[in-house]
């Protein structure tokens, strides 16, 4: 399928996913196309009618050199000077990323606000057809906007349409959708994620016969939190059905906390989703053109700060929390199914409390604040950070995912041990577990199957498996 683009209204986290995550196609409107081309002819005609107007990038030089004012030959000929490559090299973003990136660089041009040719942007579009795309490098990516990625991903563009022209080689790597397209892509996986722990989470409680007055209906109210109210809500559905004897006093800390520390997961879930669908709408070019309006016969063109998203990185950082978060508390229950005060001591799995305890420890390292730090010099003297933010985020997601897959694994022997079974909504997601982590493996099995399992999860949080689970 293809998915239209007429206006910024397009730009939307639903289509993001068609595009970026289902590999859909895209085709610029043709409403979009005209305005593209009223907004060009209007810039030119702005440039040509004030010799002495300064526009960063285009009537002036880059970098350092914007108070250098250009001479007509020198402002066509820059408009001819492409950034073919940036400067950073290894592992790569993974394709659904550069995808993302590409989707949400047309943003600035969708209603003339970039002043590009329509044919440059059908051209970035159409490399959204599913050709090989350029590899742009993960690493490296801390400069003061997102100079340093965009190069090796829109160097080439220009070829495409004969070369570019006055002001289009800003238009290709100034601006964010870096950073929009990352933040958009922790929030489709921090849904898919939340769905899985709601699972998982359902089946230990189960498994230790978690007292259902932790779930109560009138702590809703006495909380007075929507997304703690959601996380109750979805407790009491994958609970529902389950054993009438259940423990007469409390559960451990770390199960009668889980409708809390899951509705931060669905706070900070929602809140990644804002920032998403607020990054790929908004236009973020330095400099920024405002097309003719009553007030502005002419147009305007100037500079802003807008290609630093303040958003998207914070966005990040709180899902990278929430789930390391839950990585503790897996680890927490999954030691709880070994102690004699519990169930019965578990001795089936010996090594899997030691794993749990290790992907805790990984989640807990790797989710650090990001904060602004140091970019280049000059006028380039702070840095926008969210690749840093997505990368620690992935590495945090990976340990979340093994830390449940651990906790799965545990849960699913404790309901053999005992002698009983899930909930009528949590038994086919149980059936998943065991038929890559069966009962009664021999210890030397234990770790190829739990590796299974543990892939299983990982491609739930890439598609839309469990993705309403958590809703």
């Amino acid at each position: 399928m293809t998915v239209v683009l007429q206006d910024r209204g397009d730009m939307t986290l639903a289509n993001y996913h068609r595009v970026a995550w289902r590999g859909e196609t895209v085709q610029i409107g043709e409403v979009a196309l005209g305005r593209m081309a009223e907004s060009r002819q209007a810039l030119l005609r702005m440039l040509e009618s004030d010799p002495d107007i300064v526009v960063y990038g285009t009537t002036s030089g880059a970098g350092d050199r914007a108070r250098v004012i250009l001479t007509l030959e020198e402002r066509e000929a820059q408009g001819k000077q492409i950034w073919r490559r940036g400067w950073t090299w290894g592992e790569s973003w993974p394709v659904r990323v550069v995808r993302g990136i590409l989707f949400a660089r047309l943003t600035n041009w969708l209603e003339g606000n970039g002043a590009v040719r329509p044919e440059l942007a059908r051209a970035v579009a159409g490399m959204l057809d599913g050709r090989p795309l350029p590899p742009v490098p993960m690493f490296g990516n801390f400069g003061s906007g997102e100079i340093t990625a965009l190069p090796h991903l829109l160097g080439g563009v220009g070829e495409l349409v004969g070369g570019t022209e006055i002001k289009e080689p800003m238009e290709l790597i100034n601006g964010s959708p870096c950073a929009a397209s990352l933040v958009a892509d922790c929030a489709l996986r921090g849904r898919r994620l939340l769905g899985l722990a709601h699972l998982v989470f359902a089946l230990s409680s189960e498994a230790i016969l978690a007292p259902l007055e932790q779930f109560d209906e009138a702590l809703e109210d006495l909380w007075g939190d929507e997304h703690e109210t959601e996380a109750l809500r979805t407790a009491r559905f994958l609970l529902a059905g389950g054993a009438a004897q259940r423990r007469s006093y409390q559960a451990p800390v770390s199960w009668r906390v889980l409708p809390r520390m899951l509705g931060q997961a669905h706070r900070a879930v929602a809140l990644a989703e804002q920032a998403a669908e607020t990054s790929l709408r908004s236009v973020t070019d330095n400099p920024v053109y405002l097309p003719p309006d009553a007030d502005h016969p002419r147009g305007r063109a100037f500079s802003t700060g807008g290609y630093h998203n303040a958003m998207a990185y914070p966005a990040i950082d709180a899902l990278a929390s929430s789930w390391a978060d839950l990585a503790q508390l897996c680890e927490r229950q999954v030691e709880r199914f070994f102690s004699p005060m519990e169930q019965g001591e578990l001795t089936a799995l010996p090594l899997s409390y030691m794993v749990a305890v290790a992907f805790a420890e990984d989640a807990r390292e790797a989710a650090q604040v990001t904060l602004v730090g140091l970019g280049g010099l000059g006028q380039n003297d702070t840095s926008s950070p969210t690749p840093a933010a997505w990368g620690k985020a992935q590495r945090v997601a990976k340990a979340f995912e093994s830390a449940l897959t651990v906790l799965a694994a545990v849960s699913s022997y404790a309901f053999d041990v005992a002698g009983r079974t899930a909930t009528p909504a949590t038994e086919p997601f149980l059936s998943e577990v065991r038929e890559r982590f069966p009962t009664g493996l021999d210890r030397n099995e234990q770790g190829d199957a739990a590796a299974s399992l543990n892939e299983f999860f990982t491609s739930c949080s890439y598609s839309d498996r469990f993705a309403g689970t958590g809703s």
